[in-house]
């Protein structure tokens, strides 16, 4: 029943994620693609999506995701399924923090999670990124450079980097969000009509 595995899959991944939504993609994108509920061309637009829309991503991709599977009971059952793991370990935490945190040992397991954080954080990012760029999928995939996408995102880069440089502050992700946008529509709008016609 698809609506037993969208939510038993999503409490898997709330149960086992740390590091907050970006933590979570890389466990989102490979039980999607085990599934096979989502292509990785249709998952990267869903991170699009989910990262434009308001709210935290790992929810509104769980939504998104669900909901193309099973409508809209789908959507709740994966959004219920994702956010109830941190639901119960935030009520634990708020109720024995103070007796908790004085143990070295949680610290010490709390220091040991923060790496693997970020390097899940950063390989789905070099993932995502060849993705767009080179359309590779798995290591024997041939490179197909799509120089639109690296064109946009160098100008993101050095737009992003510039601005932290001389103004001393990161560049809003909004912003980025909304130039990229906009950058996307120039350069892909021409392909839209070109595939809309007969």
């Amino acid at each position: 029943m698809i609506y037993l595995r969208l939510f038993l899959t999503f409490l898997k991944i709330g149960a086992v994620s740390f590091g907050g939504g970006y933590g979570m993609i890389s466990l989102i994108r490979e039980e999607v693609l085990s599934h096979g509920w989502l292509t990785e061309e249709q998952l990267l637009r869903f991170i699009a999506v989910s990262e434009s829309t308001p709210g935290p991503i790992a929810v509104n991709m769980a939504t998104f995701i669900g909901s193309s599977q099973a409508g809209f009971f789908g959507a709740l059952v994966a959004t219920f399924g994702v956010v109830l793991p941190s639901f119960i370990v935030i009520l634990l935490i708020a109720a024995l923090l103070k007796k908790v945190m004085k143990y070295a040992g949680v610290q010490a397991a709390l220091n040991g999670i923060r790496p693997v954080i970020t390097g899940l954080i950063l390989g789905t990012a070099l993932i995502l990124l060849l993705s767009a760029v080179a359309n590779i999928q798995t290591m024997h995939d041939p490179v197909l450079w799509d120089w639109k996408a690296g064109v946009i995102f160098a100008i993101l880069a050095v737009s992003a980097a510039a601005y932290s440089k001389f103004r001393k502050k990161p560049f809003s992700p909004i912003l980025l969000l909304l130039l990229s946008g906009v950058m996307g529509i120039l350069f892909y709008l021409n392909c839209l009509f070109t595939e809309a016609l007969p």
